[in-house]
């Protein structure tokens, strides 16, 4: 992992969670789901996390001036 950002992912249905790389969430989310829930949408960024990001993304967008 090194000096890379991490990321939580959570499964509450398996009762997990886990730090990912930021350039690897998408890959763990996708590979968590196929292999554990028969690709169903189970597992994923933690909500507040989701938000946070979205919020940085719309700052930097200038959509919040």
């Amino acid at each position: 992992m090194g000096d890379e950002p991490t990321v939580p992912v959570r499964c509450e249905e398996c009762g997990t969670e886990t730090r990912v790389p930021l350039t690897d969430v998408a890959d763990a989310i996708e590979r968590h789901n196929t292999n554990r829930h028969d690709g169903e949408q189970v597992a994923g960024v933690d909500e507040a996390v989701r938000e946070h990001i979205a919020d940085l993304a719309a700052n930097d967008l200038g959509l919040t001036d």
